[in-house]
C-alpha cells in the first residue's frame, strides 16, 4: 500500500505556491533572478501560443524533468533577457524546491536552481 504523505504534500506545495484570486503573480522582489522578469497574463499567454511563438508548456515539462524528477507545481511564461521563457517551480521527490528555466520557443533548458 502506499504512502499518501508525499501526494498530500504535492498539494499543499501547490496549494502554498498558487497565487489567490487577483494576486499578482509576479516573483517577489527579494527573488533577483525572477524579478528582472515579467510574467505574461493570460491574454498574452493565448496570443504567444496562437501566433505560434511558443512550444506548448508539456513540452516545457518534459525539458524540465532531464533536470529534476518531481512534480510542476507552479509554470510561468515570462519576458526573460533573450526572449520569452517557461519559469517552472518543481517539487522534486526528495522534498527538494527548483525553480527551472526553459526557453518557450525553443524548449530547451535555460537554466535552473
Amino acid at each position: 500500500m502506499r504512502c499518501a504523505l508525499p501526494t498530500a504534500l504535492a498539494a499543499l506545495a501547490v496549494l502554498a505556491l498558487t497565487p489567490a484570486h487577483g494576486e499578482d503573480v509576479a516573483a517577489p522582489a527579494h527573488d533577483s533572478v525572477a524579478a528582472a522578469r515579467v510574467c505574461l497574463d493570460q491574454k498574452e499567454r493565448r496570443t504567444e501560443y496562437d501566433n505560434g511563438k511558443v512550444v506548448r508548456l508539456g513540452v516545457a515539462m518534459r525539458a524540465a524533468r532531464t533536470r529534476m524528477a518531481g512534480t510542476v507545481v507552479r509554470a510561468r511564461l515570462c519576458q526573460g533577457k533573450d526572449g520569452l521563457v517557461y519559469v517552472l517551480t518543481v517539487l522534486g521527490h526528495d522534498g527538494k524546491v527548483a525553480r527551472i528555466t526553459v526557453d518557450a520557443a525553443k524548449g530547451t533548458l535555460v537554466g535552473g536552481r
